[in-house]
């Protein structure tokens, strides 16, 4: 499977950049209905990939607790630990606690919202008011 976006992110070598291939591999993984074996996660990712590079990176993905894996004949099949939602939240987490000015980072990720973006979260952040924190609304500063 050829896909034309495939040498878009690749530096002067032509290699991936780093991350990119494990992000394809878990992208495979949850857009499949179950756990996957490493031949149907090769079929569903774009380039011409040594069935040997999928099988690495399931496994590295693993090491790193990011798949889960079930016994299925002499081989594995693989699932992501957790859905994409979750996964990207906790990037998004870690890039916040990487950065020196929380305070910067959030109001510079808020102003590059979109509108629709901008209204689901003030939706989010009302409706996750504790009791302490009832009637407070976070645009009032209270």
């Amino acid at each position: 499977m050829h896909d034309p976006r495939d040498g878009e992110a690749r530096d002067a070598s032509g290699r991936r950049a780093r991350g990119e291939l494990e992000s394809d591999v878990l992208a495979a993984l949850w857009s499949g209905d179950g756990p996957l074996t490493a031949r149907a996660v090769l079929e569903r990712l774009p380039g011409d990939l040594a069935y040997t590079t999928v099988l690495t990176i399931l496994s590295r993905l693993f090491d790193k607790g990011m798949l889960v894996r079930h016994r299925e004949g002499r081989g594995y099949a693989y699932e992501p630990a957790r859905d994409e939602a979750s996964h990207t939240a906790q990037r998004m987490k870690s890039l916040l606690e990487a950065g020196s000015d929380r305070e910067a980072v959030l109001a510079r990720f808020v102003s590059e919202l979109s509108e629709q973006d901008e209204h689901l979260l003030h939706q989010l952040l009302s409706g996750h008011d504790g009791p302490d924190d009832a009637g407070r609304h976070w645009d009032d500063g209270k």
